[in-house]
């Protein structure tokens, strides 16, 4: 036993080792990134990683497939966007409404959506975001397939003008990384280990005394509302939100990105949206093409980097990502 119990230290050691090593990669690469590479387009990674972790959060924990997060992701764009334009309020504020809104949608949806397992979930998930895409494209709220343009950036806290590319960078990093932080506290709590359990085996952690259900929803709701704000963020960077965050199109690109990154990975996710946000920028001029370069790329991860990108480097070099 004693033996035992010093294995399972020095793994969870080496386990706090390599993360925190990977982790101060990751900030060292964002504060050098910007004076590299086009902030605006970092910026776009990073929104897009965190909603493409936000979607990990729930398939590769819960094991809960979700088709419709583009209807949070979207939303959330719509309400800061319409709250920071319309009424004036400053960013700060239009990104929490963004992200209370999505998570009062992913209630309603989730509360509907786990009632069902396996295709039943994802295709209810899918349904619901389409009744909410044709929802965006009538109402006037949104500007139907205008969308609502011209967003102001504002100023954060009344000082900080982020209209400056490099100051909306620093805003968006800083809140990109509490995020991951929050994501990485959330899956490594009790609570964290419970959705790993109901992902393994629901019936034996029902079995144990656990609401599952009641897990679910929280996870669902936590999912959606970091979708959310990866969303509401995403409308200030661009000072643009429109129908293509709130369709089906949107919610295969968050899956195609957890995929190809590594699912139930820490850092997969950053991966894989890098990796298709990047194709998506440098190979424009190719047209068409950039799908079937993604497509190429999917099949290759799943007949041969079957764990991801993340998942698989985390294998070889035996420690986990």
């Amino acid at each position: 036993m004693t033996s035992l119990a010093d294995a399972s230290g020095r793994l969870a050691r080496r386990t706090g080792r390599s993360l925190t090593v990977a982790f101060a990669i990751l900030v060292a690469v964002l504060i050098v990134a910007p004076f590299v590479v086009y902030p605006v387009f970092l910026m776009a990674v990073l929104c897009f990683a965190l909603f493409a972790c936000a979607f990990n959060l729930l398939i590769g924990y819960v094991g809960l497939v979700s088709f419709g997060h583009a209807l949070y992701f979207g939303w959330a764009g719509y309400f800061s966007a319409y709250a920071a334009k319309a009424w004036g309020w400053p960013p700060e504020f239009a990104i929490v409404t963004g992200t209370a809104m999505a998570a009062l949608l992913g209630v309603v949806a989730g509360s509907v959506a786990i009632r069902r397992q396996g295709i039943y979930f994802a295709m209810i998930t899918l349904a619901l975001a389409q009744m909410m895409y044709l929802v965006a494209l009538r109402v006037k709220m949104t500007g139907g397939e205008d969308g609502i343009q011209a967003v102001p950036r504002g100023r954060l806290l009344g000082y900080f003008d982020l209209s400056n590319d490099m100051t909306m960078y620093a805003f968006v990093a800083v809140v990109v990384l509490a995020a991951f932080v929050l994501i990485y506290r959330i899956i490594n709590s009790p609570f964290g280990e419970v959705l790993k359990a109901i992902r393994e085996n629901e019936l034996r952690t029902i079995s144990l005394g656990y609401s599952t259900d009641r897990y679910k929803l929280v996870a669902f709701v936590l999912s959606a509302a970091l979708a959310g704000l990866a969303g509401s963020l995403k409308a200030l960077v661009f000072q643009l939100a429109s129908l293509t965050d709130v369709h089906w199109n949107m919610s295969g690109e968050v899956v195609l990105m957890t995929l190809v990154g590594g699912l139930g990975t820490v850092f997969g996710p950053v991966v894989g949206a890098l990796a298709i946000v990047a194709m998506e920028n440098y190979l424009a001029p190719l047209g068409q093409w950039v799908l079937v370069i993604q497509g190429a790329v999917f099949v290759a991860c799943v007949l041969v980097f079957r764990r991801g990108i993340v998942g698989e480097l985390a294998g070889f070099l035996r420690v986990p990502l």
